[in-house]
Formats: C-alpha cells, structure tokens, sequence
C-alpha cells in the first residue's frame, strides 16, 4: 500500500527536525514502512495496518507541535510509551511499566514486584530486599526510565558500593565511568533493555543519566531524581545515612540489596537490614521483602537460593 500525507501551515523542519532527526525516531518504530520525505508531504509505502498506525500517531506529534514551542526526540518516545497514564497504573501494579528496545511491555512478574510497583507510586523512598534473581533492581531501574520518559524527574543516578575496590577508586585505572563499569554492568544490561544505545550514550554524556560511586555522593542534594543504591547490603549504617540523606525536592530513592550476600569483611557492619527496622513506621517509606519463591530466573536458582538458605541455617 502507498499513502501521502501532506504538511499544511506549518513548516515541515518543525516537525522532521533539524537533519529529520525527529522524523528518524518517529519512523524507528515502523520498521516495516519505507518513508520518503519531500518537503511538506511524506510518502509511506507499507502494511496498510502500519500505515494506520503511522497516521495516527503522526496526527499527535503535530497536536504537540501546535500546543508547545518545539518538539524534541522525547515527545516522540512519549507518544509512543506514553499509553500507561500514571493514575490508572497508580492503581495497578500489574500495568505496563515500559517497553523494552525490542516493543516487548516490561510489568511486574509476581506479586511481590507488582507490591514494589504500587510502593513507589506511595513512597518517596523504597526499600527491595531480597535474594538474587527476583527482579528488584531491573524492576528499580524501569520505574526510573518510566519516570524520566513521562517527566516525572530530570535525570535517574545510579549508585553502587565498590567494595571489591575498597571504593579506592583512585587507583584503579581509567576515568570514572572506566572504573565503575565493572561494578554498575548489571544496571547497564537493564538500561540497556530499555532505551536504545544511541539515546542511552546520549543521555549518559549529558548528565540526564550518571553514574555516581557512593563514596563520591556525599555533599550531594539530589532533586527530582529517581536515585537508585544498589546492592545496598555491602554499606554501613553511616554510609546508608549518608545516601538517604541526600534527597531533595521531587526525589524518588530506590535501594535495593540482598542481605544473603554480604562482601563486607564483617557481615555484622551492614547497614541494610538495621536501617530498615529504625526508619520502620515513617509515612513516605516503605519496605519490600522478596524470598525464594519470587525468583524469576532459571528454574535452578531457585532450587541453589534454598540449598545455600539450609546451609547457612544449618552452621548459624
């Protein structure tokens, strides 16, 4: 099928973008259309379906253009993930957080991630405390990229103890990024999934996405941020202190940890567990447990979480 929209009263730059830029992204979600742009009229040549679809949503991006004084690359990804409105997922831990790179919906896989999903919409501060493979750190990190997609903050900082490095930072070689990319690979992998690496690189070499050592955090007021610690078990009292402490105004602070695996030369100086049960009881903050059953990775790492539990019980 072939179909011709025509631009009228309005120059066609303000919509493409300065090099077509904005219809580049536009058109990325419609692989299977062939798009030629020629001054006011665009030709698309497709699946009559996707043509459709491309129709519509096009008639947005101009509404947009009519309500605003410029469009960027973000109206387009809200266009397009913008279907979740906050009130109706406020009331649903089961709705759609984010789509992946690949269009896949990204939600909440069990009831205690759909109980995390309802958390932070009620919390400012969100505690996820559980064994490995449950979730919590990729669901922490798609409640980030859905909050910078819809505005909700200006920028997702991530934040992980180094411990293996004694956060000696210093002396490991490289610049900063080189020396935390080891212990922060986990949270690009989730990033990763969720914003295509073009955008990602960009929002990283902006500051819209940084990556921030606990141990250089302090000093720090974090506003309208979505703030995530991961592997929270592997600080002290003091050092959990100091992250919380940094929130600012609009702030939302995700930590997630498991307290099962503790790299800490003495497992009695974490701070995860003991800071939960002194903030217990404040309105704002709420606390997560995840277990064994709410592993969603391989079948056996369910069964080797258990088999490690039993042990430890054993020898406690």
């Amino acid at each position: 099928m072939k179909k011709t929209i025509t631009l009228e009263a309005i120059d066609p730059v303000e919509i493409y973008g300065a090099g077509n830029r904005i219809l580049e992204e536009f058109c990325s979600y419609f692989p299977g259309l062939r798009v030629i742009a020629r001054g006011n009229e665009l030709i698309l040549e497709g699946d009559q379906a996707q043509i459709e679809e491309f129709q519509i949503r096009f008639a947005e991006l101009i509404d947009r253009r009519h309500r605003k004084m410029n469009l960027t690359a973000y109206d387009v990804e809200d266009i397009f993930d913008g279907e979740t409105s906050p009130d109706r997922f406020r009331l649903s831990g089961d709705a759609i957080i984010v789509h992946s790179t690949e269009g896949k919906a990204i939600k909440a896989r069990n009831k205690t991630q759909q109980e995390m999903v309802k958390a932070y919409f009620n919390n400012d501060l969100v505690f996820a405390v559980g064994p490995a493979g449950t979730g919590k750190t990729y669901v922490a990190i798609a409640l980030a990229v859905r909050a910078l997609k819809n505005r909700e903050v200006k920028r997702i900082i991530l934040t992980r103890p180094a411990v293996e490095a004694g956060e000696r930072l210093g002396f490991l070689p490289g610049d900063l990024k080189d020396k935390l990319d080891p212990y922060l690979q986990p949270l690009y992998d989730a990033l990763g999934d969720m914003i295509p690496s073009r955008r990602l690189q960009e929002f990283i070499a902006d500051g819209t996405i940084q990556i921030a050592p606990l141990a250089y955090m302090r000093g720090r007021t974090l506003d309208r941020a979505c703030v995530i610690l991961d592997e929270a078990q592997n600080t002290n009292t003091g050092q959990l202190k100091m992250f919380l402490t940094r929130m600012g105004a609009n702030a939302k602070f995700i930590v997630t940890g498991d307290a099962s695996q503790i790299d800490l030369p003495r497992k009695e100086d974490s701070g995860l567990m003991r800071s939960i049960n002194m903030l217990k009881g404040i309105k704002g903050i709420a606390a997560i447990f995840f277990g064994s059953e709410d592993i969603v990775r391989h079948p056996l790492v369910t069964k080797i979480v258990k088999a490690f539990d039993r042990k430890e019980q054993e020898e406690s």
